[in-house]
């Protein structure tokens, strides 16, 4: 994944224990720390950082989105695109260290998935 490196893959991989016990991407995304907390005051609705969550994870994922924005490439056309859109510096980072966490998220399964898949192939069948 751009802007992640190996160190920072084996942090996440290593903390996650198996994405196939979430339920899903939001149930990930609450457990590193990256869903958003809704704020309510008066009439106005906001979100704010989730101060909870896995904090190897998140940093892990706050790394990738500082290098992503440094990049030119996806993350930094996204970023780009919600500081456009009228969000903070903050609010921006945010939204996008939450879609490289759906990202690992969607990744990480693919690869137990294909990893499970290989097990089967290789394991002999008993002989009768």
């Amino acid at each position: 994944m751009p802007g992640c490196g190996v160190l920072s893959a084996a942090m996440i991989l290593g903390e996650t224990a198996g994405a196939a016990r979430f339920k899903s991407k939001d149930a990930f995304a609450r457990f590193n720390g990256t869903a958003p907390i809704p704020v309510w005051s008066s009439n106005t609705v906001r979100v704010r950082l989730n101060r909870g969550g896995n904090r190897t994870i998140n940093n892990a994922l706050h790394m990738a989105a500082v290098t992503q924005i440094r990049q030119d490439g996806l993350g930094a056309a996204y970023y780009a695109k919600q500081l456009a859109a009228g969000k903070t510096v903050k609010e921006a980072l945010r939204l996008l260290r939450r879609r490289i966490s759906d990202r690992f998220f969607r990744a990480l399964l693919a690869d137990e998935a294909a990893r499970d898949d290989q097990q089967i192939v290789q394991e002999p069948t008993p002989a009768a």
